[in-house]
């Protein structure tokens, strides 16, 4: 739940701590000169499905010369406008989306390819009713902006204080739906502050209220309202906190449809029809609905415009494909060992608590050391349910607990991964929400299976920034679950024309990291591609297995007071542009042995571009305020820094990093880490060059 006042206070210190560490960050650090774009906002931000709208891409830093677009998903295009006037930087951007009848409505990420690099990510909403945009001072009841309704409304909550008005006229028991994106079309920005804490609020003739909505979806509303009587209405628009910002656009769509949230139950199964009822607001007299899905379908979350009764399909509702056995929720109380519902594992169950103080239990057969992992799909897909798993013995013992689960990212639902059964017997696993909360939205998928050995994997970044003749790293990262251990061997897939890679491998032991040197020829040409790296495990004599994960890019962003983090994304794209801030960075000797508690030498020589005379920092590895987020050192080898000449300042070209083996540094054969020339682009975001391969090779004791 939002604080309001604490919120406040939070937003207060951060801009007091975020200034006060400007100061210092624009004292001590030399900023590169050459940087890729970020963009900061979409206007309008919606597109709609079977038109073409112009936006205009806002950003920091120079998107001059932008020639190609990514936009995530299928049936949106974009085209890049050129400007009338061309400037010596360009920050803002006209470009044509043209999205097919058909395309899935929803969010999708946007790109643009310049020859400064591939920019961060942008967000758009695909909608189905036409656009209106925000269009003069309408900040009263008496100046407030006519619009037609269905519309998606589209503004921007530009300042603080700033509060948008429209009018529209209601017929006598309609019932609207007001879906606002706002907060959700920020929280993947990548140089962004502050988010909006955007409310709604209806409001009447006299200008009384007649219903608010603050924060249903994360931080955005969503109101939906039956007019009692027809006339003219109000619809207010504002930060809850009276907060601004340029850059805090905004999208509210209206219309008398059906607004699915959900569906009952929440999965279906690869080829098969499933008879789905549909969980939200304003829903057909008959709210149930067919859908049959594809036999190739990946398992997972996906996102359907469900076919509704009167020809028409549904806004875009996430449903789970799953081919784990089918088991529905039965009828009834099954809320104690005693009344369990029996289950064989594995099992997918499709269940949801009713009412307020529910619980579900299934029970479960095992064998003493059987392992097993249980987990809750929920909150991710716009349940409300917060759920808490429980294992449970015959005497109601709790065995096993878990609220909320972490992997890539935190999750409000849960995991209880490997549970070894302490002896022969049947145990119930326990489904409640943590306050015990129940309701048609409160719906959930049970996967119960045995352990079986498995991992996640992840990159460190969303893009690789290449100019002719130079290189650089991607970093990827292990997830090891159920008892997975082993080695990852990385592989890489649709680079650019003229970019190779050298693939390299994530250490059973060490920091669960491994990189992919890329490497643009010297004639390579201007171009960008979206890339695919896959892991796959490896056993103790380097045989691939057939166990393998596709990696999810991450992007990074500047978060308040100076800390890194990211989000998932889904596109990495590797980009050949002009020449950068560096021009090469070698390296000798290529290959070192060490021995346990021994050192070696690495000298280093950049090439700098002209007239570039900033810092360069040598290194490894890609740290942040002494954090690692990309490292594929062996177990027990790291950089002496102490003894390193790692800082090259104006005209230096030339540094030492030392290698030193710990004493009990983990054995390791040609592990390839890269050699590195960061430039800060701000206090937290770097351009990364590499060198050409580098292999650590640590003999046993």
């Amino acid at each position: 739940m939002c604080n309001k006042s604490g919120l406040n206070c939070m937003r207060s210190s951060i801009i007091h701590f975020s200034c006060a560490c400007l100061v210092s960050m624009l004292c001590i650090t030399a900023h590169a000169d050459t940087f890729y774009p970020m963009i900061l906002s979409v206007s309008p931000v919606a597109v709609q499905a079977g038109q073409t709208t112009e936006c205009e891409i806002a950003s920091r830093y120079d998107m001059s010369g932008a020639y190609q677009v990514f936009i995530t998903g299928d049936g949106v295009t974009g085209e890049i406008v050129a400007p009338k006037t061309p400037k010596p930087m360009q920050d803002k951007l006209t470009m044509r989306f043209k999205a097919a009848p058909d395309a899935l409505l929803g969010v999708r990420g946007v790109r643009v390819a310049t020859p400064r690099g591939a920019s961060t990510l942008g967000q758009i909403v695909v909608v189905r009713d036409p656009i209106v945009a925000s269009a003069g001072d309408h900040s009263t009841i008496k100046t407030a902006q006519p619009i037609t309704l269905p519309a998606a409304v589209c503004g921007t909550i530009s300042k603080p204080e700033k509060v948008d008005f429209y009018k529209f006229s209601a017929a006598d028991g309609v019932t609207l739906t007001f879906h606002m994106r706002c907060q959700r079309l920020q929280n993947k920005i990548h140089d962004l502050q502050e988010t909006a804490d955007p409310i709604l609020m209806l409001r009447n003739a006299d200008g009384s209220v007649l219903a608010a909505d603050d924060n249903t979806f994360a931080a955005d509303p969503l109101l939906v309202y039956r007019f009692a009587k027809a006339g003219e209405y109000y619809l207010e628009v504002r930060d809850a906190t009276y907060a601004g910002d340029a850059y805090w656009v905004y999208s509210i769509e209206i219309n008398d449809r059906p607004f699915v949230m959900n569906v009952y139950p929440s999965r279906v199964s690869p080829g098969a029809t499933a008879r789905l009822r549909l969980v939200g607001h304003n829903l057909p007299a008959d709210p149930t609905v067919a859908l049959t899905v594809p036999a190739d379908a990946p398992e997972g979350l996906h996102w359907f415009m469900l076919p509704l009764p009167n020809g028409e399909r549904s806004n875009a509702v996430p449903v789970i494909v799953s081919k784990l056995p089918e088991v529905i929720e039965a009828a009834g109380d099954h809320a104690t060992y005693a009344t369990a519902q029996p289950i064989a594992v594995p099992a997918g169950v499709s269940g949801r608590l009713d009412k307020d103080g529910e619980v579900d239990c299934y029970a479960f057969d095992a064998k003493a050391g059987e392992s097993f992992t249980f987990e809750i799909v929920a909150n991710r897909h716009q349940s409300e349910l917060d759920s808490v798993l429980r294992v449970l013995d015959a005497k109601g013992n709790k065995l096993a607990e878990n609220d909320d689960f972490t992997d890539i990212v935190a999750h409000a639902d849960s995991r209880i991964e490997s549970w070894a059964a302490p002896a022969a017997g049947r145990y119930v696993i326990e489904v409640r929400d943590i306050h015990l909360r129940g309701g048609p939205r409160f719906v959930y998928f049970l996967k119960a299976t045995r352990s079986q050995p498995n991992f996640l994997l992840t990159l460190d970044s969303d893009k690789s920034i290449l100019a002719p003749g130079t290189g650089a790293v991607i970093f990827a990262r292990v997830y090891r679950r159920e008892g997975f251990t082993g080695p990852v061997q990385l592989s890489v897939e649709g680079l650019p024309r003229g970019v190779t890679a050298t693939c390299g491998r994530i250490l059973e032991s060490g920091k669960g990291e491994g990189c992919i040197l890329l490497q643009a020829a010297a004639n390579a040409l201007h171009g960008a591609a979206n890339i695919r790296v896959h892991g796959t495990a490896v056993d103790k004599d380097g045989k691939l297995l057939e166990l393998t994960a596709e990696a999810r890019p991450l992007q990074e962003f500047y978060s308040p007071g100076g800390g890194r983090g990211h989000f998932p994304v889904e596109m990495h794209t590797v980009s050949v542009g002009d020449p950068l801030d560096l021009k090469t960075v070698h390296f000798s000797p290529k290959e070192v042995t060490l021995k346990p508690g021994e050192s070696k030498t690495i000298e280093v020589v950049i090439e700098r571009g002209p007239g570039f005379n900033k810092n360069v920092t040598l290194s490894l590895i890609m740290q942040h305020l002494g954090q690692d987020y990309g490292n594929s050192l062996p177990a027990g080898v790291a950089v002496n820094d102490a003894a390193s000449q790692s800082t090259l300042t104006g005209e230096q070209t030339k540094g030492v990093l030392i290698l030193k083996a710990a004493a009990d540094a983990k054995p390791a054969t040609k592990q390839l880490v890269p050699v590195l020339a960061h430039v800060s682009i701000n206090f937290v975001m770097k351009s990364t060059y590499a060198a050409e391969p580098f292999y650590v090779t640590v003999t046993p004791p």
